[in-house]
């Protein structure tokens, strides 16, 4: 009954989900006419909205960060001692079974850690897998390397968590969280370990049969030649050079040491990826081969210069504000709060999440259209700052799974489209949905 199921979503989501450009299109058409017919504003005043620099325009340095945190990991991931340990991993993996198993664990892990890290770190590490398991679905076991991406925002890269830690303005309101009331709160925790030990299994319960298995070639994944590099040039050597080297790394290790000794545990996105870069200089080595691996990491981030302004647009629409000051995204959002008490709230502003996020996906672009009502509501309502941006964030990361636009990194190591993997991923959907709800539930009753 399970696998006809994942079956069935499989074959549904091979016939209908466009390339993941053109769903940013139509959700764009969607919220034009969806905001018009919520907030009886004409087309003019959306058209406004849609492109001015509030608008499409509106997350250029929000976009940059995001692009940074993808490239950064992209890069240390290639480094080869990632490499070497990713093969390792990968041997451990001696069937199908285990092959499914490893690759969610790890992705999963890596995603906690960082978002970016973990979305390349997944799909090398499923490529190598694929290698050597040779009987494993490779679409499923890609959908596994980006299912660990549903618990990226309960992490440390995790831009609601930590925006509210230096606290967070929403009028003349600040609201504010240390992150023991968030990341590692007792029940995220929880959340986040239920996942991590149970998804797994639930992934592997989805593996086709063998006649329907899509198996690969290993010799279709052979990673391209290493480069050569010819020192002949003064330039050459400047580039190629251990005391440059030395030198940007002791400088941004000492960078890296006096700002946790002045901050204390405190990350926030530009230290997350301070950190990152760090990291990926040290592992390669050399300057010229790490700008390389940049010039190689930046190809990924693609999809984040062409889409994010469309879905900045998108944001525009959905809080564009009529002369009573309703917007498409408030309407949402008072639904959900107007049929909540103190405990259903956090599961419910869940929810209103992961609907919002299919027009928004973005965790900073989430923040921005729902912090302005949910967090003045969970106040109200005597719930804890902590709570309430945890159930956005969470909400935010849910609806990921059938969102292709975060799929595109993973989806380009490993040379597959979204509809390969997205009917794998509503069943993911479906679990964590379960899990989200039963620990705001929870949540909600401390």
């Amino acid at each position: 009954m399970f696998k006809k199921f994942t079956n069935g979503c499989v074959r549904v989501v091979n016939r209908w989900l466009p390339d993941a450009f053109l769903f940013a299109v139509i959700l764009t058409i969607v919220v034009f006419l969806g905001a018009m017919l919520a907030t009886g504003m004409g087309p003019v005043a959306m058209l406004s909205a849609w492109g001015n620099d509030n608008g499409f325009w509106g997350l250029l340095s929000f976009s940059m960060q995001m692009a940074l945190v993808l490239v950064f990991g992209n890069a240390m991931a290639s480094a080869k001692p990632c490499k070497k340990a990713l093969g390792a991993i990968a041997n451990m993996a001696h069937n199908k079974k285990q092959a499914i198993v490893i690759t969610t664990f790890v992705s999963t892990i890596c995603c906690w850690l960082n978002w970016g890290f973990g979305l390349v770190a997944g799909a090398l590490l499923a490529k190598e897998i694929a290698k050597r398991v040779r009987d494993v679905d490779y679409p499923l076991l890609i959908a596994c390397a980006y299912s660990g991406f549903v618990i990226w925002h309960a992490g440390f890269s995790g831009s609601i968590p930590l925006d509210l830690v230096a606290g967070k303005t929403f009028g003349e309101v600040t609201y504010q969280a240390p992150i023991t009331e968030t990341v590692f709160h007792p029940v995220n925790l929880a959340m986040v370990l239920i996942i991590l030990f149970v998804m797994p299994f639930v992934n592997y319960a989805m593996h086709p049969d063998k006649d329907h298995a899509i198996c690969v070639d290993p010799s279709l994944l052979s990673d391209e030649a290493e480069r050569t590099y010819k020192i002949e040039t003064p330039a050459d050597k400047m580039e190629h050079s251990k005391i440059l080297w030395i030198i940007l790394v002791v400088a941004c290790w000492a960078y890296i040491v006096m700002y946790f000794a002045k901050n204390g545990f405190t990350l926030g996105l530009n230290i997350v990826n301070f950190l990152f870069m760090t990291l990926g200089l040290t592992l390669h080595g050399n300057l010229r081969k790490y700008v390389d691996a940049i010039s190689d990491a930046a190809g990924g981030a693609a999809g984040i210069l062409l889409q994010f302004p469309f879905y900045a647009g998108i944001m525009g629409m959905m809080v564009a504000t009529n002369a009573a000051g309703d917007s498409l995204a408030s309407v949402i959002s008072n639904f959900f709060v107007s049929i909540s008490n103190n405990i259903t709230f956090p599961m419910l502003s869940f929810l209103a999440a992961g609907i919002v996020n299919f027009f928004v996906p973005s965790g900073g672009g989430q923040w921005a259209v729902q912090g302005p009502i949910m967090m003045p509501a969970g106040r109200a309502i005597g719930n804890p700052d902590g709570l309430t941006a945890m159930a956005v964030a969470w909400g935010d990361q849910w609806t990921n799974m059938i969102q292709p636009f975060w799929a595109l990194p993973a989806l380009g190591i490993a040379k597959l489209s979204a509809r390969d993997v997205m009917g794998y991923l509503v069943i993911v959907l479906l679990f964590t949905g379960i899990v989200a709800c039963g620990g705001f539930l929870v949540w909600g009753l401390l």
